[in-house]
């Protein structure tokens, strides 16, 4: 009877596996693998050499594309073909997605420990890893099903062009030593975080495949877990920081460090390297020598690298580049051409002459019509006002006067209900060390999506750490417009009040104080309704409770904000 076990996270998907070629693995003294390749070594697929593990032979089994696994999942394309299992892009053909799909077969030696692993990471459910759907023993065959996030692009695709910016070496190293913490506490290591298992998506977040399934697929164990992921994790910033990799052996498209000088800091491999970021790469090598010449301890766990981390000032976003708009074309004319295109001296076209000048007859016929044009214009006229006057004796308001068509000639208030446009918003941290709170992503609370979304910094409890009141955003109307509610749809609970600028400020306020609470409230999706009238150009969506991001740490999300006069 077939053995299944499925955790269906209904995730976007991308690849898991990666392309054919590599390096072999790199290794400490203690024999702990530091440096793990992709899961396609060349060498490996080529069959020469020992791969370390000579009583995990195994045959893969025969598939090809085309074939079918539990009459769902279609093979179109192989990856990897290696050591004994095979990793393919599929198709799951009952939710029309693709998917990643580890085959080997049932007796293979390793084929236990992949679906323990497989089930495990499955059972974590954080969004930060790309995601175990199924785990299925069936047919002689064990196999594993993942998200293929084809939105995605590995760090190894974002090095080729040259080291990360400071600010997205941060993010990057910030999110994955949260997630790898938070995995470490479920009892769950990678052991072969590298480069190919880092991925960007296209909203900024960066997300780790292969949690524990790739480890077991190459049976690679490891004593000290947690300090092998953190010093991978060291490595993955050394990387991002100078496009180096910070070993003697080339890697992942890498040039590795030159022989026989030992591991050097980042900023002393390429200027201009962020002087906090090189410290926290050499802390999380674990380089004794090094650190201690900064006179810095190293860190061994995820835990410890989170929480030197959440200490750093935080880094400021690059500026965004300005585009000059074209230069200004100016139009010439030439003498008896004005208005029209200057014929072509020695061309054979000929000149269209001007219209003849209008005669007498058909002035006269001009000024006749207008005459009669003002004659009834002032008949009009006359007939309104005695309508008018005969109106306003009947009338107890002497300034409520109507035009013809009943409207009112007074300024209108807009219907209650309206939307009401967002022209921009702009993230707001007046208690923080730099004024802003991820400003790049500020866009996604008004783009009419909750797939997308803002988010602040993360902090140590719910009430930021105590180390501010809030974090919010600023919404500008375009100009001075009544507000009757604000719909704010958040990811996890959260409580906000929403604050209103004096309508008659003439710029953005810069200070919090300048912003007077209109309506307060918790929830995941919060209509704030001012208890008076409010008129105003300027909103602030303050948030001051934060909801758990299952990582330890508390993180605000805005998915999306909706106005209404």
């Amino acid at each position: 009877m077939a053995e299944r076990s499925t955790a269906a996270v209904d995730v976007a998907g991308n690849s898991g596996d990666e392309p054919l070629t590599a390096k072999a693995d790199q290794s400490t003294a203690d024999g702990v693998a530091q440096n793990p390749e992709r899961d396609t070594d060349s060498e490996e697929a080529q069959g020469s050499g020992d791969t370390g593990h000579p009583a995990d032979k195994a045959s893969p089994p025969e598939l090809h594309s085309g074939h079918k696994l539990a009459r769902r999942y279609r093979l179109e394309e192989c990856v990897t073909r290696l050591d004994g299992f095979s990793s393919w892009r599929a198709v799951d053909e009952k939710l029309r997605r693709a998917v990643g799909v580890h085959i080997l077969p049932a007796d293979h030696p390793r084929a236990r420990s992949v679906l323990a692993a497989a089930r495990s990471s499955a059972l974590l459910g954080d969004p930060r890893f790309v995601q175990v759907l199924d785990a299925v023993e069936e047919n002689d065959l064990v196999y594993v099903v993942h998200e293929w996030l084809p939105d995605s692009t590995e760090l190894t695709a974002l090095l080729a062009s040259g080291p990360l910016e400071p600010h997205d070496a941060f993010q990057m190293v910030s999110q994955i030593a949260s997630a790898m913490a938070a995995a470490h506490r479920e009892g769950l290591a990678h052991l072969r975080l590298n480069p190919n298992a880092v991925l960007r998506a296209s909203t900024g977040q960066w997300r780790i495949r292969g949690l524990a399934v790739n480890a077991a697929l190459r049976g690679i164990s490891s004593d000290t877990p947690q300090r092998t992921d953190t010093e991978a994790i060291g490595a993955l910033l050394y990387a991002a920081l100078t496009q180096r990799w910070p070993y003697e052996n080339d890697a992942y498209g890498l040039s590795g460090l030159p022989k026989a000088i030992g591991l050097i800091a980042p900023d002393q491999v390429r200027a201009g390297v962020h002087r906090g970021l090189s410290e926290l790469a050499m802390r999380a090598l674990a380089n004794d020598g090094a650190t201690a010449s900064r006179h810095e301890s190293a860190c061994t766990t995820p835990e410890e690298l989170v929480k030197v981390i959440g200490e750093m000032p935080r880094i400021r976003p690059p500026e965004p580049t300005f585009t000059a708009p074209p230069e200004y074309q100016r139009t010439t004319y030439q003498q008896g051409t004005y208005g029209r295109p200057a014929p072509r001296l020695g061309g054979t076209q000929p000149i269209t002459p001007p219209p003849p000048l209008q005669s007498r007859t058909g002035k006269a016929l001009k000024w006749a019509v207008s005459a009669l044009l003002i004659a009834a214009l002032g008949l009009g006229s006359w007939q309104l006002a005695d309508a008018l006057m005969d109106q306003g004796g009947k009338s107890n308001d002497t300034n409520n006067t109507q035009t013809q068509d009943g409207g009112d000639k007074g300024p209108q208030k807009p219907a209650p209900g309206r939307p009401v446009a967002i022209q921009s918003a702009h993230d707001f941290d007046p208690f923080g060390t730099d004024g802003s709170e991820n400003p790049r992503d500020i866009g996604n609370v008004y783009d009419n999506s909750t797939a997308t979304y803002w988010e602040t910094s993360f902090y140590r409890s719910p009430q930021f750490g105590k180390l501010k009141p809030g974090v919010g955003v600023i919404l500008d109307l375009g100009k001075v417009q009544q507000v009757g509610k604000v719909t704010v749809t958040f990811l996890g609970q959260t409580s906000v009040e929403l604050r209103a600028a004096n309508a008659d400020a003439g710029s953005q306020p810069t200070s919090f104080d300048a912003y007077t609470k209109a309506a307060g409230g918790s929830g995941t999706t919060v209509v704030l309704k001012p208890g008076k009238s409010l008129e105003t150009r300027y909103l602030l969506v303050w948030l001051t409770e934060l909801p758990p991001d299952n990582a330890g740490t508390w993180r605000g999300r805005v998915a999306d904000i909706k106005v209404t006069s």
